[in-house]
């Protein structure tokens, strides 16, 4: 069952898929009806499930789902992973590599191999003030206050001396 992402509560679960690259406005309308058509026939065991989804920045695609009503269950999230596949051979963008690094780069969003971001610690080219995406919050108050954060205060922190 589809609903408007602002209206989940704020204990919603989410799940963020980062894009290793920006998608374009096409191609986020495209993903848009796609994950619309996807929740609308998400279900747990028969149920349906309370969910809805953002797309930030034309480079994260955010599912969050009311679990006061139903949760899901194994199968329903191997159903949103193999649906995110769908996603990443259709577009040619790769959604679920978890060891690559979001960040600002000034005004801009950057997007790089952990390695690489470990090696621009070590360069001082990025700092503890550099604000990062911390893709592994899990609900969606998690999201709106602990989403953008700066390094310091995220998993990244241990990259930076």
């Amino acid at each position: 069952m589809l609903t408007d992402f602002k209206n989940l509560p704020d204990d919603s679960r989410i799940w963020i898929y980062q894009a290793n690259r920006k998608l374009s406005d096409e191609e986020v309308a495209e993903i848009t009806k796609l994950s619309e058509d996807f929740l609308t026939e998400w279900t747990a065991h028969g149920a349906d499930l309370e969910a809805g989804l953002e797309i930030k920045y034309n480079r994260f695609i955010v599912l969050g789902l009311n679990q006061a009503n139903a949760s899901a269950s194994g199968c329903s999230i191997d159903a949103s992973v193999h649906f995110i596949q769908s996603l990443q051979e259709k577009f040619n963008v790769d959604l679920l590599d978890k060891m690559n690094v979001t960040f600002y780069s000034g005004e801009y969003i950057a997007y790089k191999p952990l390695a690489d971001f470990r090696k621009m610690a070590k360069d001082k080219s990025v700092s503890k003030n550099t604000v990062v995406f911390n893709n592994l919050v899990n609900t969606k108050a998690e999201y709106l206050e602990n989403w953008e954060v700066p390094a310091s205060e995220s998993w990244h922190n241990r990259f930076l001396s």
